[in-house]
Protein backbone atom coordinates (compact mmCIF):
# COMPACT_ATOMS: atom_id res chain seq x y z
CA UNK A 1 0.00 0.00 0.00
CA UNK A 2 1.16 3.54 -0.82
CA UNK A 3 0.76 6.28 1.79
CA UNK A 4 0.44 9.82 0.44
CA UNK A 5 1.00 12.82 2.69
CA UNK A 6 -1.19 15.74 1.62
CA UNK A 7 -1.83 19.19 3.09
CA UNK A 8 -5.04 20.38 1.43
CA UNK A 9 -7.50 21.71 4.01
CA UNK A 10 -10.17 22.62 1.45
CA UNK A 11 -12.33 19.67 0.35
CA UNK A 12 -12.38 20.52 -3.36
CA UNK A 13 -8.72 19.50 -3.65
CA UNK A 14 -9.00 16.27 -1.70
CA UNK A 15 -12.01 15.16 -3.75
CA UNK A 16 -10.20 16.05 -6.97
CA UNK A 17 -7.27 13.98 -5.67
CA UNK A 18 -9.53 11.01 -4.93
CA UNK A 19 -10.81 11.16 -8.49
CA UNK A 20 -7.23 11.33 -9.76
CA UNK A 21 -6.23 8.26 -7.73
CA UNK A 22 -9.29 6.41 -9.02
CA UNK A 23 -8.79 7.23 -12.68
CA UNK A 24 -5.16 8.05 -13.45
CA UNK A 25 -2.78 6.46 -10.98
CA UNK A 26 -1.25 2.95 -11.32
CA UNK A 27 -3.31 0.02 -10.01
CA UNK A 28 -1.81 0.09 -6.53
CA UNK A 29 -3.56 0.52 -3.18
CA UNK A 30 -3.40 3.98 -1.63
CA UNK A 31 -4.24 5.61 1.69
CA UNK A 32 -4.20 9.27 2.67
CA UNK A 33 -5.64 11.46 5.43
CA UNK A 34 -7.02 14.98 5.39
CA UNK A 35 -8.34 17.59 7.81
CA UNK A 36 -10.63 20.31 6.50
CA UNK A 37 -11.60 23.80 7.43
CA UNK A 38 -15.26 23.85 8.64
CA UNK A 39 -17.19 22.22 5.79
CA UNK A 40 -20.41 20.43 4.96
CA UNK A 41 -19.80 17.42 2.73
CA UNK A 42 -22.86 16.14 0.87
CA UNK A 43 -23.24 12.74 -0.78
CA UNK A 44 -23.19 12.47 -4.55
CA UNK A 45 -26.94 11.80 -4.80
CA UNK A 46 -28.16 14.40 -2.33
CA UNK A 47 -30.05 17.65 -2.87
CA UNK A 48 -27.66 20.11 -1.23
CA UNK A 49 -30.32 22.75 -0.51
CA UNK A 50 -32.24 20.27 1.62
CA UNK A 51 -29.22 18.97 3.56
CA UNK A 52 -27.60 22.19 4.83
CA UNK A 53 -28.69 25.12 6.93
CA UNK A 54 -27.83 27.64 4.21
CA UNK A 55 -28.19 30.72 6.42
CA UNK A 56 -25.90 29.32 9.12
CA UNK A 57 -23.40 28.03 6.57
CA UNK A 58 -23.09 31.38 4.80
CA UNK A 59 -22.93 33.39 8.03
CA UNK A 60 -20.12 31.22 9.40
CA UNK A 61 -18.15 30.84 6.14
CA UNK A 62 -18.59 27.06 6.11
CA UNK A 63 -17.53 25.43 2.84
CA UNK A 64 -20.09 23.25 1.04
CA UNK A 65 -18.67 20.46 -1.13
CA UNK A 66 -20.01 17.38 -2.89
CA UNK A 67 -17.98 14.17 -2.78
CA UNK A 68 -17.77 11.33 -5.32
CA UNK A 69 -19.52 8.76 -3.11
CA UNK A 70 -23.10 8.29 -2.00
CA UNK A 71 -24.31 8.36 1.59
CA UNK A 72 -25.42 11.24 3.78
CA UNK A 73 -24.17 14.73 4.55
CA UNK A 74 -21.45 15.13 7.21
CA UNK A 75 -19.73 18.01 8.98
CA UNK A 76 -15.95 18.47 8.92
CA UNK A 77 -13.77 20.81 10.95
CA UNK A 78 -10.17 21.05 12.15
CA UNK A 79 -10.82 18.37 14.79
CA UNK A 80 -12.25 15.81 12.37
CA UNK A 81 -9.83 13.39 10.71
CA UNK A 82 -10.76 11.90 7.36
CA UNK A 83 -9.23 8.89 5.65
CA UNK A 84 -9.37 7.52 2.11
CA UNK A 85 -8.49 4.04 0.85
CA UNK A 86 -8.31 3.34 -2.89
CA UNK A 87 -8.06 -0.31 -3.97
CA UNK A 88 -8.34 -2.46 -7.05
CA UNK A 89 -11.72 -4.19 -6.64
CA UNK A 90 -14.78 -5.61 -8.33
CA UNK A 91 -18.47 -4.99 -7.75
CA UNK A 92 -18.65 -7.67 -5.07
CA UNK A 93 -16.57 -5.36 -2.84
CA UNK A 94 -19.07 -2.52 -3.13
CA UNK A 95 -20.99 -1.96 0.13
CA UNK A 96 -18.62 -4.34 1.95
CA UNK A 97 -18.08 -1.95 4.83
CA UNK A 98 -16.92 -4.73 7.15
CA UNK A 99 -13.83 -5.35 5.04
CA UNK A 100 -12.75 -1.74 4.67
CA UNK A 101 -13.54 -0.46 8.17
CA UNK A 102 -11.72 -3.38 9.83
CA UNK A 103 -8.26 -1.73 9.99
CA UNK A 104 -9.74 1.46 11.44
CA UNK A 105 -11.81 -0.38 14.04
CA UNK A 106 -8.84 -2.56 15.00
CA UNK A 107 -6.65 0.52 15.48
CA UNK A 108 -9.32 2.17 17.63
CA UNK A 109 -9.76 -0.98 19.73
CA UNK A 110 -6.02 -1.14 20.40
CA UNK A 111 -6.19 2.48 21.56
CA UNK A 112 -8.80 1.45 24.11
CA UNK A 113 -11.80 2.72 22.13
CA UNK A 114 -14.53 0.06 22.06
CA UNK A 115 -15.54 0.76 18.45
CA UNK A 116 -17.71 -1.45 16.25
CA UNK A 117 -19.39 -1.29 12.85
CA UNK A 118 -23.15 -0.81 13.07
CA UNK A 119 -25.93 -0.48 10.52
CA UNK A 120 -24.89 0.19 6.94
CA UNK A 121 -21.77 2.23 7.33
CA UNK A 122 -21.31 3.77 10.80
CA UNK A 123 -18.66 3.08 13.42
CA UNK A 124 -20.12 3.43 16.91
CA UNK A 125 -18.89 3.64 20.48
CA UNK A 126 -21.47 3.14 23.24
CA UNK A 127 -24.18 3.39 20.61
CA UNK A 128 -22.95 6.78 19.37
CA UNK A 129 -21.54 7.51 15.93
CA UNK A 130 -17.85 8.43 15.73
CA UNK A 131 -17.36 7.62 12.04
CA UNK A 132 -19.43 7.60 8.87
CA UNK A 133 -18.15 5.74 5.80
CA UNK A 134 -18.94 5.90 2.10
CA UNK A 135 -17.80 4.27 -1.14
CA UNK A 136 -17.50 4.90 -4.85
CA UNK A 137 -16.79 2.23 -7.46
CA UNK A 138 -15.53 2.97 -10.96
CA UNK A 139 -13.61 1.02 -13.60
CA UNK A 140 -12.41 -1.69 -11.24
CA UNK A 141 -11.34 0.74 -8.54
CA UNK A 142 -13.02 1.24 -5.17
CA UNK A 143 -12.78 4.41 -3.11
CA UNK A 144 -13.63 3.88 0.55
CA UNK A 145 -13.44 6.96 2.73
CA UNK A 146 -14.71 7.97 6.13
CA UNK A 147 -14.81 10.54 8.88
CA UNK A 148 -13.35 10.18 12.36
CA UNK A 149 -14.91 12.61 14.83
CA UNK A 150 -11.89 13.26 17.04
CA UNK A 151 -12.83 16.45 18.91
CA UNK A 152 -15.34 18.09 16.59
CA UNK A 153 -17.41 21.13 17.61
CA UNK A 154 -20.75 19.37 18.05
CA UNK A 155 -22.68 22.62 18.32
CA UNK A 156 -21.67 23.68 14.80
CA UNK A 157 -22.28 20.17 13.51
CA UNK A 158 -25.88 20.28 14.72
CA UNK A 159 -26.53 23.82 13.45
CA UNK A 160 -24.97 23.33 10.02
CA UNK A 161 -26.81 20.14 9.02
CA UNK A 162 -30.51 19.64 8.33
CA UNK A 163 -31.27 16.00 9.08
CA UNK A 164 -34.57 14.62 7.81
CA UNK A 165 -36.95 13.67 10.61
CA UNK A 166 -37.49 10.33 8.85
CA UNK A 167 -33.82 9.41 9.42
CA UNK A 168 -33.95 10.38 13.09
CA UNK A 169 -37.12 8.34 13.68
CA UNK A 170 -35.71 5.30 11.88
CA UNK A 171 -32.83 5.19 14.36
CA UNK A 172 -35.09 5.60 17.41
CA UNK A 173 -33.31 8.72 18.68
CA UNK A 174 -34.45 12.22 19.58
CA UNK A 175 -31.80 14.36 17.91
CA UNK A 176 -28.60 14.30 15.90
CA UNK A 177 -26.69 15.58 18.97
CA UNK A 178 -27.64 12.51 20.99
CA UNK A 179 -26.41 10.28 18.18
CA UNK A 180 -22.77 11.42 17.79
CA UNK A 181 -19.64 11.43 19.97
CA UNK A 182 -15.97 12.39 19.84
CA UNK A 183 -13.21 9.78 19.91
CA UNK A 184 -11.08 11.91 22.26
CA UNK A 185 -13.66 11.39 25.02
CA UNK A 186 -12.85 7.65 24.96
CA UNK A 187 -9.05 7.85 24.91
CA UNK A 188 -7.21 7.56 28.22
CA UNK A 189 -4.27 9.68 27.12
CA UNK A 190 -3.68 13.24 25.98
CA UNK A 191 -3.42 13.17 22.18
CA UNK A 192 -3.75 15.76 19.41
CA UNK A 193 -5.52 14.99 16.14
CA UNK A 194 -2.11 14.94 14.38
CA UNK A 195 -0.76 12.43 16.88
CA UNK A 196 -3.92 10.41 16.30
CA UNK A 197 -3.24 10.41 12.55
CA UNK A 198 0.37 9.29 13.10
CA UNK A 199 -0.88 6.51 15.36
CA UNK A 200 -3.25 5.22 12.67
CA UNK A 201 -0.52 5.19 10.01
CA UNK A 202 1.82 3.21 12.29
CA UNK A 203 -0.96 0.81 13.19
CA UNK A 204 -1.90 0.20 9.55
CA UNK A 205 1.76 -0.47 8.68
CA UNK A 206 1.85 -3.40 11.10
CA UNK A 207 -0.67 -5.39 9.07
CA UNK A 208 0.13 -4.08 5.59
CA UNK A 209 3.46 -3.03 4.13
CA UNK A 210 3.29 0.71 3.51
CA UNK A 211 5.65 2.88 1.48
CA UNK A 212 5.30 6.60 0.85
CA UNK A 213 4.43 8.02 -2.56
CA UNK A 214 5.61 11.58 -3.20
CA UNK A 215 3.37 13.74 -5.36
CA UNK A 216 4.88 15.01 -8.61
CA UNK A 217 4.37 18.42 -10.20
CA UNK A 218 2.10 16.72 -12.74
CA UNK A 219 -0.03 15.19 -9.96
CA UNK A 220 -0.44 18.55 -8.26
CA UNK A 221 -1.23 20.39 -11.49
CA UNK A 222 -3.96 17.88 -12.35
CA UNK A 223 -5.56 18.11 -8.90
CA UNK A 224 -5.50 21.91 -8.91
CA UNK A 225 -7.07 22.05 -12.36
CA UNK A 226 -9.80 19.54 -11.49
CA UNK A 227 -10.58 21.27 -8.21
CA UNK A 228 -11.03 24.57 -10.01
CA UNK A 229 -12.96 23.30 -13.02
CA UNK A 230 -15.25 20.78 -11.29
CA UNK A 231 -15.20 20.31 -7.53
CA UNK A 232 -15.36 23.98 -6.53
CA UNK A 233 -18.14 24.91 -8.98
CA UNK A 234 -21.71 25.79 -8.09
CA UNK A 235 -23.02 23.28 -10.62
CA UNK A 236 -21.25 20.37 -8.91
CA UNK A 237 -21.85 21.37 -5.29
CA UNK A 238 -25.35 22.83 -5.45
CA UNK A 239 -26.82 22.16 -8.88
CA UNK A 240 -30.27 23.16 -9.97
CA UNK A 241 -33.29 21.87 -8.05
CA UNK A 242 -36.29 22.04 -10.41
CA UNK A 243 -39.86 21.87 -9.19
CA UNK A 244 -41.49 18.44 -9.26
CA UNK A 245 -45.14 17.50 -9.21
CA UNK A 246 -44.69 14.16 -7.42
CA UNK A 247 -42.37 13.39 -4.53
CA UNK A 248 -41.96 9.98 -2.93
CA UNK A 249 -39.66 9.51 0.05
CA UNK A 250 -38.92 6.37 2.05
CA UNK A 251 -36.22 4.96 4.30
CA UNK A 252 -35.13 1.49 3.11
CA UNK A 253 -32.60 -0.87 4.71
CA UNK A 254 -29.94 0.44 2.29
CA UNK A 255 -30.72 4.11 2.79
CA UNK A 256 -33.19 6.85 2.04
CA UNK A 257 -34.67 7.41 -1.45
CA UNK A 258 -36.23 10.75 -2.37
CA UNK A 259 -37.85 10.37 -5.81
CA UNK A 260 -39.22 13.36 -7.74
CA UNK A 261 -41.18 13.18 -10.98
CA UNK A 262 -42.72 15.58 -13.47
CA UNK A 263 -45.66 13.99 -15.27
CA UNK A 264 -47.07 15.45 -18.51
CA UNK A 265 -49.51 13.75 -20.82
CA UNK A 266 -49.41 10.69 -18.60
CA UNK A 267 -45.64 10.22 -19.12
CA UNK A 268 -42.61 10.91 -16.96
CA UNK A 269 -40.92 13.98 -18.41
CA UNK A 270 -38.41 14.66 -15.66
CA UNK A 271 -37.01 12.39 -12.99
CA UNK A 272 -34.58 13.07 -10.16
CA UNK A 273 -33.49 10.61 -7.48
CA UNK A 274 -31.90 11.95 -4.30
CA UNK A 275 -30.84 10.05 -1.19
CA UNK A 276 -28.06 8.72 1.00
CA UNK A 277 -27.84 5.31 -0.67
CA UNK A 278 -24.71 3.81 -2.26
CA UNK A 279 -24.94 2.95 -5.95
CA UNK A 280 -22.62 0.79 -8.05
CA UNK A 281 -23.64 2.67 -11.21
CA UNK A 282 -24.32 6.35 -11.89
CA UNK A 283 -27.88 7.09 -10.73
CA UNK A 284 -28.41 9.45 -13.68
CA UNK A 285 -28.55 6.43 -16.00
CA UNK A 286 -31.56 5.08 -14.06
CA UNK A 287 -33.20 8.51 -14.14
CA UNK A 288 -32.79 8.61 -17.92
CA UNK A 289 -34.29 5.12 -18.29
CA UNK A 290 -37.53 6.40 -16.76
CA UNK A 291 -37.90 9.47 -18.99
CA UNK A 292 -40.83 9.30 -21.46
CA UNK A 293 -42.18 6.13 -19.81
CA UNK A 294 -45.96 6.16 -19.13
CA UNK A 295 -46.62 6.68 -15.44
CA UNK A 296 -48.17 3.24 -15.03
CA UNK A 297 -47.04 0.31 -12.92
CA UNK A 298 -46.83 -2.15 -15.81
CA UNK A 299 -44.73 0.22 -17.95
CA UNK A 300 -42.25 0.98 -15.18
CA UNK A 301 -42.00 -2.71 -14.29
CA UNK A 302 -41.22 -3.53 -17.92
CA UNK A 303 -38.52 -0.85 -18.08
CA UNK A 304 -36.91 -1.97 -14.83
CA UNK A 305 -36.96 -5.62 -15.94
CA UNK A 306 -34.40 -4.71 -18.61
CA UNK A 307 -31.82 -3.38 -16.13
CA UNK A 308 -30.17 -4.56 -12.92
CA UNK A 309 -31.89 -2.47 -10.27
CA UNK A 310 -29.40 -3.69 -7.66
CA UNK A 311 -26.69 -1.71 -9.40
CA UNK A 312 -28.45 1.37 -8.00
CA UNK A 313 -30.09 0.17 -4.78
CA UNK A 314 -28.78 -2.77 -2.76
CA UNK A 315 -31.07 -5.81 -2.47
CA UNK A 316 -34.32 -4.27 -3.68
CA UNK A 317 -36.82 -6.02 -5.93
CA UNK A 318 -38.62 -4.44 -8.86
CA UNK A 319 -41.95 -4.94 -7.08
CA UNK A 320 -40.64 -3.15 -3.96
CA UNK A 321 -39.46 -0.19 -6.01
CA UNK A 322 -42.67 0.05 -8.05
CA UNK A 323 -44.75 -0.14 -4.86
CA UNK A 324 -42.69 2.75 -3.48
CA UNK A 325 -43.27 4.79 -6.67
CA UNK A 326 -47.06 4.34 -6.63
CA UNK A 327 -47.95 4.16 -2.93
Amino acid sequence: MKYINTNWDIPFYNFAFEEYLMSHMPQDSYVFFYIHKPSIIVGKHQNTLEEVNKEFVEKNNIIVARRLSGGGAVYHDKENLNFSFIHKADKSDVNNFVKFTKPVIQALNELGVNAELSGRNDILVDGKKISGNAQCYKNGRLLHHGTLLFNTDMSNLVKALKVKELKIKSKGIKSIRSRVANIKDYINKNMTIYEFKDYLIKNFSRSSEISEYLLTDYDLAYVNKKAEEKFSTWDWNWGESPEFEIQKIKKFHFGLIDLRLNIKGGCIKNCKIYGDFFAKEDITSLEQQLIDIPYKEENIKLTLSEINLNDYFSNITINEFVKFVFD
